[in-house]
């Protein structure tokens, strides 16, 4: 199978990079000083789960250079999601599946407007990973749950064989016969755990050991999950314990994403996190208070750093 990583940051380059270390043909398009670094030295991963270093490995800007494949992963960030997805174009032949591993609950039909509907797959992962150096990808803990599934619920020959070789490479992979509830699930621990991290500039262990910083998690995971019911989502009835529960499961030095961007002065995915909470909030008739302080005070940066 081949197989394209469009991104090739902390989730990216650790799915890819397993699944190259299992010997699947694996490109990845990066760029800037990783992508620099990843054809100098290999991509190395520095992980619980058993450091990797590829090398040789294949690694590109150009979507050109690799052509036509079988799956792509798409793993950029929600800003450059238009951008990226053209640059798909160059990737796909009949049958190519495009499984979005992006966060926010909008990302599959965004990509579907550019690539058509048939490609894409919805999907996500829990993974603590990021990269700690050019060329290098961290994972915390040993998290690396991967789940992805077809519109209509059915378990497709080419998400099959995809399954198959995540299994190969060790990664705890499944097929799952209701994403939207799934991606929704994924949702609620991004969107309350980037934005609260960022907001009180904190990793999980304040969340872990303040109990109010405790309890204001969970009122703003019963927020997303008020508007999520609203918009007719099935979530599972122990929708925000379950996702409570992982506020003690996972390192409590682990920081989402967001706050690593907001650290390093890079944009923030706000829209699709607590923007997207409080627009849908509004459309719905459901109040949304703690994110909409979240999106309010989070909103000055959401550009990075200010030159």
């Amino acid at each position: 199978m081949k197989i394209a990583v469009m991104g090739a940051g902390g989730v990216g380059g650790y799915l890819g990079g397993r699944l190259a270390e299992a010997g699947e043909d694996v490109s990845f398009i990066a760029r800037g000083a990783h992508l620099d670094a990843i054809k100098r030295n290999g991509l190395r991963i520095m992980s619980p789960l058993g450091d990797a270093l590829i090398n040789p490995v294949k690694a590109t800007s150009d979507p050109a250079e690799i052509g036509p494949v079988d799956v792509i992963l798409f793993c950029v960030k929600l800003y450059d999601l238009e951008e990226a997805a053209e640059q798909c174009r160059l990737l796909i032949k009949d049958g190519t599946a495009i499984i979005s591993l992006l966060n926010g609950v909008d990302s599959e039909s965004r990509l579907k407007a550019i690539v058509g509907d048939d490609h894409v797959i919805g999907g996500l992962t829990y993974i603590f990973s990021s990269i700690s150096a050019p060329g290098v990808i961290r994972h915390l803990g040993e998290a690396t749950s991967v789940s992805f599934g077809e519109d209509n619920g059915g378990e497709s020959s080419r998400l099959m064989a995809f399954l198959n070789n995540c299994i190969s490479a060790g990664i705890d992979a499944h097929i799952t016969n209701d994403i939207q509830s799934e991606i929704w699930m994924k949702f609620m621990a991004w969107a309350t755990f980037g934005g609260l991290a960022s907001l009180t500039r904190q990793s999980l262990g304040a969340f872990q050991q303040d109990p109010d910083l405790n309890a204001l998690y969970r009122e703003t995971l019963a927020e997303i999950a008020s508007v999520a019911e609203a918009k007719g989502i099935r979530l599972p009835a122990d929708a925000v314990e379950s996702r409570m529960a992982l506020v003690s499961a996972n390192p409590s030095e682990a920081k989402p994403s967001t706050l690593v961007d907001l650290e390093h002065g890079r944009r923030l995915e706000l829209e699709g996190q607590a923007g997207a909470v409080v627009r849908m909030g509004r459309e719905m008739g459901i109040d949304t208070p703690v994110n909409r302080v979240i999106y309010a005070a989070l909103k000055p940066f959401i550009n990075g750093a200010s030159k």
